[in-house]
């Protein structure tokens, strides 16, 4: 009989793939097990996917509004089955790096196949029993349907099937106001189709700075998007004039629907009774350390339900192993979490929103709004739409900030690493940036702040007469 492996981990998305990677390195004997293609949502339906969509989008958006740069505009002709076959090179280039034969090439035992417990060390890969002495849960999530009339009898689609149109629709009914459905709708709407978008809420991207949710909204009524708010779906039927949909009162026509309206975790599968593992439809149940209600089996990523980011779910998987193989532990679970939505202009996220701030620290909470129209490279490329919020207190310690922008993906992490590090805002004042670019924003507002402070109160009054003193 085959020696137990170290670690067994079923699922072979951001969290598994993360995991196995630093097992494997460790030196660990480690199997990872995926019932359909390694990589999962991240590689073949998400993020990955969606962001030569959105590019290409976006090239279709410069071409008609290319007199904003002094160039003559054209009105772009999209052929979306040649778009869908680029998405697709690059989705396989990804792939390329993370498929069975690469990472069997690193010692790992890769089982493609369905996955279950047959009690809490056995777990039946097909038609393999492995035994392990460790076992870490990866499995992910699926888009959640809504409960809404006449759905079932619809040909709507979701972020994993999207990716199967060849043709661009005439109108795209979006059903959801997140991340996913946002970026999908302005995507599409670039790209030249018709795009509703219906949400039950009273704006876009509820989980952000509503100042940032103004800002995009803006940007698609400018786009042409239509925005339904307050909407809820309520029923939905097809026939020969197109897919009929219910919200908010008001029926909507179009040729195509996409359910964006959430993800809800993969647990039902995994016979997880057997194994003695705590879990409902949120998902399985772990404690700071990413430990089940079995101490030996940890799960990690968007299986947990909480906040379901690729970035994430890799930390977890990282955490998890590092739990699980080595001595000591390290939290795995945190409200600390970065995120950002690929809409243009981009949203980025970190840290304490302005109303969670001032519900617990009041009147100490200060804001730095500072507009994208204030950059000189924003200006220069004519993205001088929106913002970057800082939340700080008046000694200078961060809470959060939020950017909206351009390039907010990229100019969030210099704020991670400040939040995550516990410095002020006198330490990125106090530090050079690069000029002219994005960041400089950064260092304009930190700038702003501490100049802001230090002038305040007692502490200005004697700065001042100081500075008169050296005249």
């Amino acid at each position: 009989m085959k020696q137990p492996y170290a670690l067994v981990i079923i699922g072979a998305g951001s969290a598994g793939l993360t995991a196995v990677g630093f097992a494997a390195q460790l030196g660990s004997r480690v199997a990872l097990v995926e019932k359909h293609r390694i990589g999962s949502d991240c590689t073949w339906t998400g993020c990955v996917p969606r962001k030569p969509l959105l590019k290409a989008a976006k090239v279709a958006q410069q071409m008609r509004t290319a007199d904003r740069y002094g160039l003559v505009p054209v009105e772009p002709v999209v052929d979306l089955k040649a778009v869908m076959a680029h998405v697709k090179s690059v989705v396989a280039e990804v792939y390329e790096e993370e498929s069975p034969e690469v990472l069997r090439a690193d010692g790992i035992d890769v089982y493609l196949a369905g996955a279950h417990f047959k009690d809490p060390h056995a777990i039946a890969a097909g038609e393999d029993t492995l035994t392990a002495r460790r076992v870490l849960l990866a499995t992910g999530a699926h888009p959640f349907i809504p409960p809404i009339n006449g759905l079932e009898n619809v040909d709507y689609l979701t972020y994993e099937s999207i990716w199967n149109l060849e043709a661009l629709p005439r109108h795209l009914l979006v059903i959801g106001g997140g991340p996913i459905g946002c970026e999908m709708t302005q995507a599409f709407r670039r790209l030249g189709a018709q795009v509703t978008l219906v949400t039950d809420r009273d704006r876009l991207l509820p989980r952000d700075e509503p100042a940032a949710a103004r800002v995009l909204a803006e940007v698609f009524e400018a786009e042409g998007i239509s925005v339904r708010y307050d909407a809820a779906a309520e029923r939905v039927w097809q026939d020969r004039d197109g897919i009929h949909l219910g919200a908010g009162g008001s029926e909507l026509v179009g040729d195509a629907l996409l359910v964006a309206a959430g993800r809800q975790p993969n647990v039902d599968a995994l016979e997880l009774d057997r194994a003695g593992v705590a879990y409902s439809a949120q998902g399985i149940q772990v404690d700071e350390y990413l430990r089940t209600s079995q101490a030996h089996i940890y799960a990690a990523g968007d299986c947990v339900g909480g906040y379901q980011f690729t970035h994430y779910a890799g930390w977890q998987g990282f955490q998890a192993v590092r739990n699980a193989l080595l001595p000591g532990t390290s939290k795995g679970v945190t409200d600390n979490v970065p995120w950002t939505t690929f809409t243009d202009p981009e949203v980025a996220h970190m840290g304490w929103t302005e109303e969670r701030a001032r519900a617990e620290f009041g009147d100490a909470v200060r804001i730095c709004h500072w507009p994208m129209a204030r950059v000189d490279r924003a200006r220069a490329e004519g993205d001088t739409t929106g913002f970057m919020n800082v939340v700080h207190k008046k000694d200078g310690t961060l809470l959060g900030v939020t950017i909206v922008a351009a390039r907010a993906g990229e100019m969030i992490h210099e704020w991670i690493v400040a939040l995550e590090r516990g410095l002020k805002v006198g330490d990125l004042a106090t530090t050079i940036h690069v000029y002219p670019t994005y960041s400089t924003a950064i260092m304009q507002a930190a700038v702003h702040i501490r100049v802001e402070n230090l002038l305040s109160g007692t502490s200005g009054r004697v700065i001042r007469r100081l500075s008169r003193l050296m005249r």
